[in-house]
C-alpha cells in the first residue's frame, strides 16, 4: 500500500480545530479594532480642540427675504480654503449630513437635520465654484458645489452636492454674481 492510503486508514485523525487559539485571536482582533476606533475618535476630538479659536457659527436672522435659490442635497464638510484635505470639525462643520440650502439677499442658510444649522451672511461670501473633491469625498469633475466664505479670520470652503447636479452651475453663477454686486456696492 502507498503511504496516502495508510493515513486514511488510521483509527483517529489529527484534531483540526484548536478552539482556545481561535477564541484568543478573535478577542485580540476585536480589541485591536476597538483601539483603532478609539484612537480615531480621540484624533477627531483633538482636531476640534485645535480649531477651538473658530467663533460660533452664525444663525439665520428672523427675516432673510425671498429665496433666490433653494437646493436639497448633502453637505460633505468644510475645510480650510484652498486646502481640500484640511477638514474643519469645530462646531459640527465636519459632520456630513443631508442639507437644505436657501440663498437669499441676506446670505446662504444651511439647514442640516441631525447636525448644527448655520448661516453665511452675504458679506462673508467670497466665491463659489464647481470642484471634484473635499476632505473625505471625491466625485467626478464638477460634481461638488464648493462655497468659500469668511468666518472670523479664517476662509472656509464648504462642499455641497445637490440631489440634482444640474443645479450646481446656476448656484455658482448666482452666488458669484451676488458677491460681485456686494463688492461693487462697498
Amino acid at each position: 500500500m502507498t503511504p496516502v492510503i495508510l493515513l486514511a486508514e488510521a483509527e483517529k485523525s489529527a484534531e483540526v480545530t484548536h478552539w482556545g487559539a481561535r477564541i484568543g485571536w478573535l478577542v485580540g482582533l476585536v480589541l485591536f479594532i476597538a483601539l483603532v476606533y478609539w484612537l480615531m475618535r480621540e484624533g477627531w476630538k483633538w482636531r476640534g480642540t485645535l480649531q477651538g479659536d473658530l467663533p460660533e457659527l452664525p444663525g439665520a436672522p428672523e427675516r432673510t427675504g425671498p429665496a433666490r435659490l433653494s437646493m436639497s442635497g448633502r453637505y460633505h464638510g468644510s475645510t480650510t480654503a484652498g486646502q481640500w484635505l484640511d477638514r474643519i470639525v469645530a462646531h459640527g462643520l465636519g459632520t456630513r449630513s443631508r442639507a437644505e440650502l436657501t440663498l437669499t439677499d441676506a446670505g446662504l442658510e444651511v439647514e442640516r437635520p441631525g447636525a448644527a444649522d448655520f448661516f453665511v451672511p452675504t458679506a462673508a461670501l467670497r466665491g463659489a465654484r464647481l470642484d471634484k473633491g473635499i476632505a473625505g469625498k471625491v466625485l467626478t469633475e464638477g460634481g461638488l458645489l464648493v462655497v468659500t466664505w469668511a468666518h472670523g479670520d479664517k476662509l472656509i470652503d464648504s462642499g455641497f452636492r445637490s440631489d440634482r447636479a444640474a443645479e450646481h452651475t446656476e448656484w455658482v453663477d448666482t452666488l458669484n454674481q451676488m458677491i460681485n454686486d456686494t463688492e461693487g456696492a462697498r
